[in-house]
């Protein structure tokens, strides 16, 4: 690479919105809707993709900002901290 090309990457909450997914509130369509009447429900439409994960209710939105600090709330669910890891993509470089 010359000294006036610069390696491009998406911007982090780009990254996140391609890897980390949302529940759909409706996913089989609108109330009445005839879309894929005849088809079970499904929770993704699109074929899954490597690192893509559904966000969960128990998790840190920032992990990388929580590393190593224990809940303070007696009997609250574990923080799924990852101890052989420091970061997490694509926040590798927020350390």
């Amino acid at each position: 690479m010359s000294d006036n090309e610069e390696e491009y990457t998406d911007f982090s909450n780009v990254e996140k919105q391609r890897n980390f997914l949302t529940h759909e509130d409706f996913p089989e369509g609108a109330y009445g809707s005839p879309f894929r009447k005849d088809e079970p429900v499904e929770n993704k439409s699109t074929p899954w993709k490597e690192g893509q994960q559904y966000y969960s209710n128990f998790t840190y939105e920032y992990r990388n900002m929580h590393e190593d600090v224990p809940r303070q709330f007696p009997g609250a669910h574990p923080t799924h901290d990852e101890k052989d890891k420091d970061t997490e993509a694509p926040f590798n470089d927020s350390h």
